[in-house]
């Protein structure tokens, strides 16, 4: 399986509510990440990510786009929170080391009620 694989699986099994599968499979144990709300650790992120899903247990993720340059992947993603939800334009960036996920960035924008782009967000 390639990093790029990896990498959508691994987003998959955390939309899906498998966190707990989903870092023992892929994530590194001295993974870091650096999502501004939450402590750049493993437990700290894989902790939010649980509770996520808790909260919203119908999440929805729909894969756009998926590159792998090196050890690096960057994925684009439409991420809605339940079915109502018009949902965000989300990029995780990975980098791996020996096929685990080392480190992490996801940046997100919310898809506006009234766009005036008439490409879209995707």
């Amino acid at each position: 399986m390639n990093k790029k694989d990896m990498a959508v699986s691994f987003l998959q099994l955390v939309a899906s509510g498998r966190v707990l599968e989903a870092y023992d499979k892929y994530v590194h144990p001295d993974f870091r990440h650096h999502n501004a709300y939450f402590k750049g650790d493993r437990e700290s992120l894989k902790a939010a990510m649980e509770d996520a899903q808790q909260k919203n247990p119908n999440k929805a993720l729909d894969i756009k786009m998926a590159l792998e340059d090196g050890d690096r992947v960057a994925i684009l993603s439409h991420v809605k929170q339940n079915p109502q939800d018009r949902g965000a334009a989300v990029v995780h960036i990975f980098r791996f080391d020996r096929n685990r996920v080392v480190e992490m960035w996801d940046l997100g924008q919310p898809i506006p009620e009234n766009m005036p782009n008439e490409n879209g967000m995707f």
